[in-house]
């Protein structure tokens, strides 16, 4: 009599995989590091990825091993246990200007019609990119250091709010909070 076979483990090792495969994941930096020792120096190596959906949910981690290929799966995976959601405006950029710092690494995105692109540099342009991010203007000031450019990216995208957000922290419809945005701008044009 032959055994069935269960669906515990062969079917979670599975799921797993199929989740792996909706993140698309961007090597960043990679940086050799020595330490000193008694027989002379011994290397390693520290890599920065960004791991990302493309859907608005984005993460970064950064690993160090002997050998690069251990080090980028490292990364990778921390990068998985960090992510975030970002709210995007029609799936495509910001909802408002926002600006991130981190040590002395500062950013400013701002929010960019359709058929923009990605106007970024380097580290932030990974991060849009994972994160499914089409129009978007960015400028990195201060620090053009990848660890420290990341971070400052990260605190800005934590920052953005969606309307329905701010509309429920505030008591109110999304409707009545755009109503007042369209108000404002109403009043600011007939100031000049």
């Amino acid at each position: 009599m032959a055994k069935e076979p269960r669906e515990g483990g062969r079917g979670r090792r599975d799921d797993r995989e199929e989740r792996d495969n909706e993140f698309v994941d961007r090597l960043v930096h990679i940086n050799r590091v020595a330490k000193t020792v008694k027989g002379g120096r011994r290397m390693a190596f520290a890599a920065l990825v960004v791991v990302g959906d493309q859907k608005g949910r984005v993460g970064f981690g950064h690993g160090k091993a002997r050998e690069v290929p251990e080090a980028i799966r490292k990364a990778t995976e921390s990068a998985k246990r960090g992510l975030i959601r970002v709210p995007l405006r029609e799936g495509r950029t910001l909802h408002h200007d926002v600006a991130g710092r981190h040590g002395a690494g500062k950013v400013i995105l701002r929010a960019a019609p359709a058929g923009t692109g990605v106007i970024a540099g380097g580290p932030m342009r990974a991060i849009f990119e994972t994160l499914g991010m089409q129009d978007v203007v960015a400028k990195s000031l201060g620090s053009s250091n990848p660890y420290n450019m990341v971070r400052a990216t990260f605190d800005a995208l934590v920052n953005e709010d969606a309307p329905r957000a701010v509309a429920a922290r505030r008591g109110l419809k999304v409707s009545q909070l755009q109503a007042r945005r369209g108000g404002a701008d109403a009043e600011a044009g007939a100031d000049s």
